[in-house]
Order: structure tokens, then C-alpha cells, then sequence
């Protein structure tokens, strides 16, 4: 059998195993099929490199160049993924495991690609959170921004998620404009390898911006600055050991861990068996024990219920689980392949033997199993285990001992305080699922448990057909927990870009805030249009570009017509005595939105031109009323403009409506979409 020698990209070139170099087995053979390591990597050259040459590339481009590559980066991943698909095999998984590590790293990737048009500027600034007015006449502002680190970001992966656990870190880091070095576990890094040379050989990306370490960090961690990042996925105690590192606390370097955890699920008290939600639980725990043979760090490790109903889980879980086809991950019957190493076979077979000593065994033998293509005695196959425990407020093992394959224990409560306080003894989880059709549980819950988990999963008849599961963490929300789960988050949207970026507090005035963020903060010099905005082409717009309008006089016919076709006759707007005992109202006033349509008219150009679509407004305030007699003026502005494609942009417009006292009575910020 010829063996791989799984390479490491550094400082832009492949670099072949060396001394120290170990031999990877296959899960279902245990054959020697590669080897990885090299302990002479220029590991502090690798940073340099990064630092040097992959970070300005990536600081030059736009939240928006990035996200465009991040897309180029997915697709061109997903043209080759069944390369991926056949390699991975070797690590165990099944085609529908690569659905979630494979397919699920692609999607993710794209998520962030559409995240980062629709969510972040067409610039090198985020700004983070509205502007902080700290003068009293608006001379002297403050607004949050974000910046990319001048650094590095290490990334530590694990072994059971060789793809998803590589791009779902890098996305968000690539979009934040900071380069990755990428180490995976040894294990299964020859599926990470194969992802970064498809995604190198697609020279989407710019030099520098992704290296890979196959084997040993050596020394890396102890060059570390304060504008580097470590994001880790593994053992607590790895993670300890890592964040203990000295540089890393002396140079206080960004450290996120997503570790161990002892995820639960609850079954409500008002999910009897007669029940969706019954059959639901069942379906979903027997699912996150055996995807990926339980190696998932959101897989299901506890399993509470409700006392009077344990006897009927235990039954109908078992019987579940005995359909589960265990073998070779090629064959279609599988259902469930191979760990990934004879060594983390042993490790869960001392796990489960650590938990046969307070639960015991009800389903599953690890010395009496079939494995269907396969040698269970070469490969690295375990049957899934079902444990009860009949005493979990005095046991420990069932509470802190994670057996990371498919094995789970139950155990009964008494009502939803005591389940809370189950779920809560494993001190800290990624997730924790909740199946009830009771809005009052699902409450109690939240509030009891919310602390000591990083994501609750409420599920139930209502929202099953179209849920995600338990087990799916989704790039739109936080993937973290407390505690024993490491402390972090990632994920989360746009959350998780800023993981990788500097906020920073901008104090100075309007134009100074205007020049800094690229969009136009109020108070800030006004350009005169000139020719109507509206006239103009996306392009051909510069931020801080002002109309001026003519006004309008608001008449006690205008305010009764409008509310007589429109059928808003509100006591304010018609009958002065009563709006007069009004403390917002000095008599009859007119209609805030009679005051936008108002606004509208005096602004909008009529004629066909660039404006291709009103697309809403946002921030509507009104400040003060207007009675009949005022007159009303506008001022439109553009405050931001966003490229969306080839054809046309977002401009936003910040428009504000005063009196005939130049007295605010009304702001907004207006969305169109203008042709290029």
C-alpha cells in the first residue's frame, strides 16, 4: 500500500514530512495509509510570512472583496468535494457524516461570503454601534470602529471535523482580513491537507493569507504578539495547557477554546409516549449518538427524563439504536462507521468503563457487535452504549466524564427545577436540547439552565419539519459554552468576525468621524448636490452630498384629507379638544406619515432615472409635532453607499424634516437602489 506523506504549506511552498513525522492509520483497516509531521518548520519564518505578506494583501481588500473571495473559495471547493468525500472515508465517516463535516465547511463559508455583503461596509472600517454624542452642541462625538489584527491567527483544530472545523474558523478570519495558519489534528490531517491544496491551486487567495501545519506546532505559540489570535478546538486540558503558554499570557493573545462537553437533553414533562414530541426525543438523541460514531463535540452525552417515563426511553431508545448498521463507511448500508483511531478507541472504552462504575449498561456491548465489511477487531469500531444511572444527584462520573463516541447515559428527574439542575452539573456545555410543546418549560428553562450552556435547542411538533438539530452549529449563531466547554464562542454571524478585529473608540468631530468611517455622521460638511441627487448615478454619488429642499405649508385640509383616505382618524389628528389634553400634543397635529409622504414629495425626482427602487427606511423618529400652519423643509443626505452588484448599490440617506423655526421635527435614513 503506498502511504501519503501529508505535506504542510509554509511561506508559500509545500514542505514534505521530516524527522518526527508519525504514521496515520486508517479507522476501518488500521493500515498505515500516511504520515505527517516535520519538527524542522520554519514555524517563527511561517509567521512572518503571515504577518508580512498575507496580512497587508488581506488589509488592502474590502469586507466585501473578501467576502466575494470567501464565495470563490466555497464554490471552487465544492466543484472538488467528492475528492474530499472519497479521502475522508479513511477517517471513519460515513457519506452522511461528510454532509455535515464536507458539505457543512462549504456552507458554512458561504454563509459568512453573504453575511459579509449584506452585513459589513464596502470599506476597511467596521462600525461597530451607533454614534456617542459625549458634547452638547454635537462638535465632539464618539463611535466605536473595528480593525483587522496586524497579526496572525493559529488555528487548533480536531480530528473528527478535518474540513468544517478548518473553514468554519477561517471564513469569519479571512473576512476580518487577518491570515490563518491552520494546524489539524495528525489524525485525519490528511483531509485538510487535500481541502487547503484545492483552495491554494484555485489562486483565489492572496499569498500568505493561508498556511498549513500538518504534525506539531513546535515553538509557534511561544512567538505570539498582542495582534495574534489562537482559536482552539479540543481536550480541556489541552486547551488549559495551551492557554497557559506564557507569551499568551504576557502578551495577552486572543485565545478562544470550544472544549470538552457533557451536552444534555431534556424531555419535558408533557411529553408522554403517546406524544410527536416523544417519538421526536428518541429520534434525535439516537441521531447525535451515532453521527460521526458520537465523535461531536454537540453530540447528546446526557439524557434526562422525566421518572415516570425513563422505562419507556430506555426501551424505545434501544430499539432505535439496534437498526443501526455498523461497518465499512463505503458500503450504503452503514449507518454508522469507525472512530477515527485505534487509540481513540481504547480511550472510549475507558470512558465507558469509567461510567459502568455509578450507571449501568443497558444497550450496547463492546465485545458482542457486527460490523458489516470490516474487521472489528483491526478497525476501530464500537458499538453505540446506553447507560442508566439511578442516582445522578450523587454521581459524578455521568456529570464530568466525557466518552467521546457514542455513548450516553440517562437519568431520571423529578420536576423541571431538578432537570435544570441536572443539566447544569456538567458545568458548562455547547448546547443543551429541550423537547416540549410547553412554552411555560421551555421558559423555565431558559432561565434556570441559559447560564451554564452556550446554546439551548428548544424543538417540538411546531418547528420539527424545518428544524436543524440538536447537534448543528449554525454559522448564524454563537457555537461556545461556558465553563468546562472552554469559555468561547465562535460563530454567530458577524460576532465572530469581530473575534478577529481591534474595537476601537473614535473621539473627535463630525467631519473628523465622517473621514475615519466613510459615512456621514451628522454636523459633518455638507457638499452641495448641485443637480439633483436622485439624477445621479451610484458612482457618481460622494458621501456627504446634500439636497436642500423648498418647503411645504401643512394645512388643516391636508391633515383631514389625509385622514379621511387614508381611514386614520386618530383623536389627535381630528379632534382638538382632546388632543389638547394630550401631554404630547399642543392641539390637532398632523399625521407623522403624512409628513414622510409630505418629505417624499418634496425630495423625490419624478423622471426615470438611476433610482431604481425605494427598499424601506430605517431610525424613524419624530421629535416634534406640526400643526396646521407650519411649513416643512428637508434636508437629504447621502451617509453610506454599498455596492451590491455589477448593476447597482445601496445608498442610504439620512433625511431630516425641520419647521419654519429650523426646529427638528422628524429624522430618517432612506434606502434606495441606484444603478451603476
Amino acid at each position: 500500500m503506498t502511504i501519503q506523506n501529508v505535506s504542510s504549506f509554509a511561506k508559500g511552498a509545500w514542505v514534505a514530512p521530516g524527522a518526527g513525522a508519525r504514521n496515520i492509520a486508517s479507522a476501518i483497516t488500521g493500515d498505515v495509509i500516511a504520515s505527517a509531521g516535520n519538527d524542522a518548520l520554519d514555524v517563527q519564518g511561517m509567521l512572518a510570512y503571515a504577518r508580512d505578506v498575507g496580512g497587508p494583501a488581506l488589509r488592502r481588500m474590502t469586507f466585501h472583496d473578501r467576502a466575494r473571495m470567501l464565495k470563490a473559495l466555497a464554490l471552487h471547493l465544492r466543484e472538488h468535494r467528492d475528492a474530499l468525500y472519497e479521502l475522508s472515508f479513511n477517517t471513519g465517516a460515513t457519506q452522511a457524516d461528510h454532509a455535515i463535516d464536507i458539505d457543512g465547511g462549504i456552507g458554512t463559508m458561504l454563509v459568512f461570503a453573504s453575511k459579509g455583503r449584506k452585513e459589513m461596509p464596502d470599506s476597511q472600517v467596521f462600525v461597530d454601534g451607533e454614534i456617542e454624542h459625549l458634547s452638547r452642541n454635537g462638535t465632539f462625538l464618539g463611535q466605536h470602529i473595528c480593525t483587522p489584527l496586524q497579526g496572525v491567527a493559529v488555528h487548533i483544530n480536531a480530528f473528527n471535523f478535518p474540513v468544517w472545523g478548518m473553514l468554519e474558523k477561517l471564513a469569519p478570519t479571512l473576512l476580518a482580513g487577518v491570515p490563518a495558519i491552520v494546524k489539524p489534528a495528525t489524525s485525519s490531517c490528511y483531509v485538510t491537507e487535500l481541502a487547503v491544496k484545492i483552495m491554494v491551486e484555485s489562486n483565489i487567495l492572496p499569498d500568505g493569507a493561508l498556511q498549513l501545519v500538518s504534525g506539531g506546532l513546535g515553538d509557534m505559540l511561544d512567538h505570539l504578539t498582542c495582534q495574534d489570535a489562537v482559536a482552539f478546538t479540543g481536550s480541556a486540558d489541552t486547551a488549559l495547557k495551551l492557554r497557559s503558554n506564557p507569551k499568551i499570557l504576557g502578551n495577552s493573545v486572543r485565545f478562544t477554546a470550544e472544549a470538552d462537553s457533557l451536552n444534555c437533553s431534556i424531555l419535558g414533562p408533557d411529553a408522554t409516549p403517546d406524544t410527536p414530541e416523544f417519538e421526536l426525543f428518541i429520534k434525535e438523541v439516537s441521531r447525535e449518538m451515532t453521527t460521526k460514531a458520537g465523535q461531536k463535540c454537540t453530540a447528546i452525552r446526557r439524557i434526562i427524563t422525566p421518572a415516570s417515563v425513563t422505562e419507556a426511553v430506555i426501551d424505545a431508545l434501544s430499539a432505535r439504536l439496534a437498526k443501526t448498521a455498523i461497518g465499512d463507511p463505503r458500503l450504503e448500508t452503514t449507518r454508522m462507521g469507525a472512530l477515527v483511531s485505534a487509540g481513540q478507541k481504547r480511550d472510549v472504552l475507558e470512558k465507558a468503563a469509567h461510567l459502568a462504575t455509578e450507571a449501568t449498561r443497558v444497550f450496547g456491548d463492546p465485545d458482542d457487535f457486527a460490523v458489516e465489511g470490516a474487521d472489528p477487531e483491526k478497525g476501530a469500531f464500537v458499538p453505540p452504549m446506553l447507560f442508566y444511572c439511578d442516582s445522578p444527584d450523587t454521581a459524578s462520573a455521568v456529570h464530568d466524564t466525557e466518552a467521546f463516541g457514542p455513548v450516553s447515559t440517562v437519568m431520571s428527574y423529578r420536576d423541571v427545577d431538578h432537570a435544570i439542575a441536572l443539566a447544569n452539573r456538567g458545568m458548562g456545555s455547547l448546547v443543551a436540547s429541550v423537547i416540549t410543546h410547553d412554552t411555560e418549560v421551555a421558559r423555565e428553562v431558559a432561565l434556570g439552565a441559559g447560564a451554564f450552556h452556550g446554546r439551548i435547542y428548544f424543538n417540538n411538533r411546531d418547528s420539527m419539519k424545518e428544524s436543524t438539530g440538536h447537534g448543528s452549529p449554525l454559522p448564524h449563531m454563537v457555537h461556545g459554552g461556558p465553563g468546562r466547554a472552554g469559555g468561547g464562542e465562535e460563530l454567530g454571524g458577524i460576532r465572530a468576525v469581530k473575534h478577529f478585529m481591534q474595537r476601537t473608540a473614535i473621539q473627535g468631530s463630525p467631519d473628523i468621524l465622517t473621514g475615519v468611517t466613510g459615512q456621514w455622521v451628522a454636523g459633518a460638511t455638507e457638499i452641495d448636490a448641485g443637480e439633483h441627487p436622485f439624477t445621479r448615478k451610484f458612482g457618481e454619488l460622494a458621501v456627504g452630498e446634500t439636497l436642500h429642499t423648498a418647503s411645504r405649508t401643512v394645512t388643516l385640509e391636508d391633515i383631514e384629507h389625509f385622514a379621511n383616505f387614508t381611514g386614520d382618524t386618530f383623536y389627535a389628528h381630528m379632534d382638538d379638544a382632546a388632543a389638547k389634553r394630550n401631554p404630547f400634543f399642543p392641539g390637532r397635529v398632523a399625521h407623522g406619515y403624512l409628513l414622510l409622504s409630505f418629505a417624499a414629495g418634496l425630495f423625490v425626482e419624478p423622471n426615470e432615472g438611476p433610482v431604481l427602487a425605494n427598499t424601506g427606511l430605517d431610525g424613524l423618529r419624530f421629535m416634534k409635532p406640526v400643526s396646521a400652519g407650519d411649513a416643512i423643509k428637508v434636508r437629504l443626505t447621502v451617509k453610506k453607499k454599498t455596492k451590491r452588484n455589477d448593476e447597482y448599490g445601496e445608498v442610504r440617506w439620512h433625511v431630516t424634516l425641520t419647521n419654519q423655526d429650523d426646529e427638528q421635527v422628524a429624522e430618517y435614513e432612506l434606502l434606495t437602489m441606484n444603478a451603476f
